[in-house]
This record gives structure tokens, C-alpha cells and sequence, in this order.
């Protein structure tokens, strides 16, 4: 007898939640949209700049690795064989070389031990924040507006997320120190805090020296930890670098996120962490505290095993042709980023000039680095104004919504301007251009012949 019953269903509502939280939708709509309109100028994508790229590369840094490994690490054929092919070792084998980065680019000694190589910053994020939340009570802190990829991460992970405001200089020490204390008195326990220092995604915000100082004391102060994420640092568009937090860092209370993802190449997929916090055992006196990366590691063996050892490799040859400087080899990145967004402020102030009797209701702000430019409109900015963008205009950006959570920023875009040209922006800045010009004819109220009243806003 044939069973005629029809295939097994599952309920969202069965399933974590996670998996239907709108947060962890934002960058699937944006490629959705990018795929439609794919003659739509996009200031969507916060991709590293492709013009330098180059297939044939990828076989030559291999090569450089394997050298490296016969003969600065001494591994005969077979070994140098397996590294390749085998499964790695978890917490990976390129961590000497990022050790030797950071001692170049900024000065910064860190034990190799302390370094878990992850499969980008994503897994890094879940497993430290997987490691950090025992239950709903312990809660990080974040500054809003917030990169989507660390909001899904703490949905992902079950760990709560609690906002704190930002500024044009960052994260506001001050709110910081008072939802610290208010979750405290909630009977909550702030484990850490959030933050990008340099030119943060999506507001491109920068923190000050004194800040960052000022933030260690007050993690000092507080006994929290500070997560430090920091992968637009290199791309300064003038003035003097700053040291990143870990550098600062003298009590081990930053843990910092790494990735290659905009320096060499995302494809990769290759991140790290450095978290050399050492962790104590109950009743294990006399015994020596293990370092948080080597439970990080833990926890790591069980989600992705270890990171591809050929992206690994990769990325090794990539940093051994480059002297371990980063900032050496990103240096014709950082000038095509310098040069966009000079031209995309330029354009902005050009396209959207104040006209007499206009009004000014259309601003941005002018971050000093990095890949992102906010914009703020004088209507709402959400995922169906985004269609309609693209559908009429041809020009996509992202709702600063999404950064929020959902919550805020409804009136505000994010412009990436990474891989366009500058024509590519111009072309852009005058399509967004056109968008306000017909959102302000749509909505605002135009005089009628007779006097004391208004004509209804134009149809579509």
C-alpha cells in the first residue's frame, strides 16, 4: 500500500531562531538585487578593490609557501605534501607568519600560540562569542549602528547584544559605562565589548587616541573584556595611523579579530584571533592557565576542523612576498580608496549643493579612511525604497537599517565606494541625485493657486 502522504514538513517556529531573524538577511537581499540589476551602479558591495587581481598570483604564492616550508621550516617532500593536502593542524599554521605581520605593520609582539587562524572573521566572531556566553544573562556590548556580519554572529551564537550610542569619534565611552551598569543592576553580567576603531562598517566613525585609551581603562575598571575588529586600518586616507587596541593592550584585555579578506583577497577565506587571555580551572592549583585560544581551538575542531590549509598556504606566500607588511602590500589598495572617496565627496557636495528655498535636507558624513560613506535622506531609506531604487534609477546602496538591527536608521543609506571607478561614482551620485529629485517632488506639498490650500502629492 502506497503511502500518499505528502513530503515532511518542517515549521520555522521548530527551528532556532536565528535562522528566520531578519538580521541575517541583509547581505542575501543585497546580491538578490545585485543580480537583477546588474547594470545598476552599486554602492552596495563592501568588497576589497579587484582591479589588481590576478589568477596566475595564486600559483605563485603557493609556490613561495612551499619554499618556505622546505627551506626556512626544513620539511621534506612527503611533509611539505601533506601540509597540502592533509588535514591542518586546528589552530592553524600560518600563525608565525601573522605573528610577524603585526610586529612589522604595528609594532605589536604577540606569542604565536595565542593565534587561532579561522575560516574568516565570521568563525572567529561565533567562537569567541560562543566561548564568552554561558547563558542569557552574560551579554556583550556593541556599539549601533553595528556591522551585520557581528549581529548575525551573536544570533548564531545565542549571545545577547546590548546597544550602545556611537558618535562621529566612535563608540560613546560615557553610554558605554552606563549599560554596563544598568545590566548590572538588571542582574545581568557584561562579559565584553564590541568595538572597530578605525573607520568602523557602516559608519566609517573613528576612535581618538585618547579613546582608545580611555576604553582600556574603563574595561580595566569594569573587568570586561574588549573584542577589537579592525580590518580598515591600513586604508587611512590622511593623518597619522593610530595604534590598534591591541597594541595598547598591557593587561591582556583585548581580544582582536584579524582578516585577510580586504587586504589580500576575500576568496580566501582566512581570518584569525588573537586571544592570549590566560583561563584558569576550578581546583587545578599548580597547574599552568591554558591561553582562551587554545579553548577557542576547542571549540573550532568541532564547527570547521581547521581552516583550508591551502588558503592558508596561499595567503602565506601572499604575506612572504610582501616582507609580512601588509601595509606594503595593500599600498595600491589604499590609493584607489583614498582616490574614490575623495571623488565621492566631491560628487556629493556637487550633486546635492544647497539651492536657495530647497532646503538642506540631504547630509553625509566625511570619514577620514576606510570603504563607507553614510548618507542621509529626507525620506525613508528601506529595502523597498532600495528596489525602487534600483528599478528606476539604477543605482543600489544599503539601508542603514540593517545595521540597527531594524530598529533606527531608517532614514539613512551606506555607500560603499570600493570597487567603482570613479566615472562608475559619478554616474551614481547623479542617479541618487535623480532618486531625491523624485522622492521630493512625490512628497513634498506644492503650493495651490488659491490661497491657504495644498495640492495632494503627484502619484506615481
Amino acid at each position: 500500500m502506497s503511502n500518499q502522504a505528502g513530503p515532511f514538513r518542517l515549521s520555522v517556529t521548530d527551528l532556532h531562531a536565528s535562522v528566520d531573524d531578519p538580521a541575517l538577511t541583509s547581505m542575501t537581499l543585497l546580491n538578490e538585487l545585485a543580480g537583477r540589476y546588474p547594470d545598476a551602479v552599486s554602492f552596495s558591495a563592501g568588497r576589497p578593490f579587484e582591479g589588481f587581481y590576478d589568477v596566475d598570483d595564486l600559483a605563485r604564492h603557493l609556490a613561495t609557501f612551499r619554499g618556505h616550508l622546505e627551506d626556512e621550516k626544513g620539511l621534506g617532500a612527503e611533509q611539505v605534501r601533506r601540509t597540502f593536502f592533509q588535514y591542518g593542524r586546528t589552530k592553524g599554521f600560518i600563525h608565525e607568519l601573522i605573528a610577524r605581520q603585526l610586529e612589522v605593520d604595528e609594532g605589536l609582539q604577540v606569542d604565536p600560540e595565542s593565534i587561532v587562524v579561522t575560516t574568516g572573521c565570521q568563525e572567529a566572531m561565533v567562537l569567541l562569542l560562543r566561548a564568552l556566553v554561558r547563558d542569557a544573562r552574560d551579554v556583550i556590548l556593541a556599539a549601533t549602528p553595528n556591522y551585520v556580519g557581528f549581529i548575525g554572529a551573536a544570533r548564531v551564537a545565542g549571545a545577547p547584544v546590548r546597544s550602545v550610542r556611537e558618535h562621529e569619534g566612535g563608540i560613546d565611552l560615557e553610554d558605554l559605562e552606563r549599560q554596563i551598569r544598568a545590566a548590572r543592576s538588571e542582574g545581568l553580567r557584561p562579559r565584553a565589548c564590541y568595538v572597530v576603531p578605525d573607520f568602523a562598517n557602516p559608519s566609517g566613525a573613528s576612535m581618538s587616541l585618547a579613546d582608545r585609551i580611555a576604553l582600556l581603562e574603563l574595561a580595566r575598571r569594569e573587568g570586561i573584556l574588549v573584542i577589537e575588529d579592525n580590518p580598515y586600518s591600513l586604508f587611512r586616507a590622511g593623518g597619522s595611523p593610530l595604534p590598534m587596541l591591541k597594541a595598547l593592550d598591557e593587561r591582556r584585555q583585548v581580544v582582536h579579530l584579524g582578516s585577510f579578506a580586504k587586504s589580500a583577497f576575500a576568496g580566501a577565506r582566512v581570518g584569525y584571533v588573537i586571544a592570549d587571555q590566560p583561563v584558569t580551572a576550578p581546583g587545578a592549583a599548580g597547574r599552568e592557565p591554558v591561553l582562551l585560544a587554545d579553548l577557542l581551538a576547542r571549540l573550532k575542531s568541532m564547527v570547521t576542523l581547521n581552516t583550508s590549509t591551502v588558503a592558508q598556504a596561499v595567503i602565506g606566500g601572499y604575506l612572504l612576498e610582501n616582507g609580512c607588511s601588509l601595509k606594503r602590500a595593500t599600498a595600491r589598495e589604499a590609493e584607489v580608496y583614498r582616490r574614490n572617496l575623495a571623488t565621492l565627496l566631491e560628487r556629493l557636495r556637487s550633486v546635492f549643493a544647497p539651492v536657495p528655498g530647497a532646503g538642506q535636507d540631504v547630509s553625509w558624513n566625511t570619514p577620514e579612511g576606510g570603504m563607507f560613506v553614510v548618507l542621509t535622506l529626507p525620506f525613508r531609506a528601506d529595502d523597498a525604497m532600495l528596489e525602487y531604487s534600483a528599478s528606476r534609477f539604477g543605482v543600489l546602496w544599503t539601508p542603514m537599517d540593517h545595521f540597527y538591527g531594524g530598529t533606527s536608521g531608517f532614514h539613512q543609506a551606506r555607500l560603499s565606494f570600493s570597487v567603482l571607478t570613479p566615472e562608475e561614482i559619478a554616474l551614481g551620485v547623479e542617479r541618487l541625485g535623480a532618486l531625491v529629485q523624485d522622492q521630493r517632488a512625490r512628497h513634498l506639498p506644492v503650493a495651490h493657486p488659491r490661497p491657504g490650500r495644498l495640492l495632494e502629492p503627484q502619484s506615481a
